[in-house]
């Protein structure tokens, strides 16, 4: 049976709560980075990603990855393609960091 590949805005914000390690894997584009993001997210933008695999494999040694974007349509896609490469510790934030920003933290801007 497949390991779900989804975790929701709450259920990341309660493993980061409980002082859970948990990198932020955030692979939006720089310019919507810099509109909103989640302090302590790693910007590694979607296209970069396959160039970035060895450092993303480090982040991953270091705790699960949340993987995220503005909807939830491109991090999934990234938690899919590292999955196939090995690293399954990695899962897509549903919702992308809008929902985040609707459903724990509005101080993060939406657009």
């Amino acid at each position: 049976m497949q390991e779900r590949l989804e975790i929701s805005p709450q259920e990341l914000d309660q493993r980061l709560n409980s002082g859970e390690r948990v990198v932020i894997l955030d692979v939006r584009e720089p310019e919507e980075f810099a509109v909103a993001h989640i302090a302590g997210s790693v910007s590694i933008p979607m296209g970069s990603v396959p160039n970035e695999l060895q450092r993303i494999e480090a982040f991953g040694d270091q705790g699960d990855l949340a993987v995220l974007c503005h909807h939830g349509v491109r991090s999934l896609n990234v938690t899919a393609w590292l999955r196939q490469r090995g690293i399954e510790n990695c899962f897509s934030v549903a919702g992308g960091i809008d929902r985040w920003s609707l459903e724990v933290d509005s101080s993060v801007a939406r657009y």
